[in-house]
């Protein structure tokens, strides 16, 4: 867990900042999240469309509701801040998937809707020039139901 929040530390928040010299890949994320009172279901799945594989990534999700003080999160997963957690992706292979990822995250209080940002955190200083499949925002309402994206 140590190296995850390592690859990190510099990183002004945000993959775009790290394009530079770097392999290009295309990260994209799917999944889906659903609420059910104060706890809240992720499962997500990270690809690689290319054209370079990379050895890890981070993936950030960040939400509209502070979670509640204790978390018990997947390996790989870190907290972040009061809404916000950070999770490795894993080898993502060259047109291949990543490591599942499941989160069941517990919020501070009971909410009748939790929006929910999905993004790259830090992708290793490849160039990904299509983000439009690697930063979602998905609003989950406290039905239970599952919301994809």
């Amino acid at each position: 867990m140590a190296g995850l929040l390592a690859l990190g530390a510099g990183v002004p928040g945000s993959a775009q900042a790290s394009a530079g010299d770097g392999p290009e890949a295309d990260v994209a994320y799917h999944g889906r999240v659903a609420l059910s009172g104060a706890r809240l279901r992720i499962w997500l799945v990270p690809e690689n469309d290319g054209p370079a594989a990379l050895p890890n990534a981070t993936v950030r999700v960040r939400l509209s509701a502070e979670l509640a003080d204790r978390q018990e999160l997947a390996g790989g997963c870190a907290r972040a801040g009061l809404r916000e957690v950070v999770c490795e992706t894993g080898p993502l292979p060259l047109h291949g998937r990543g490591r599942h990822i499941g989160l069941m995250l517990e919020l501070r209080e009971r909410v009748p809707e939790v929006a929910v940002r999905v993004d790259t955190w830090w992708n290793g200083g490849a160039t990904d020039r299509n983000h439009a499949n690697n930063e979602h925002v998905v609003l989950a309402l406290d039905t239970g139901d599952a919301y994809a994206f």
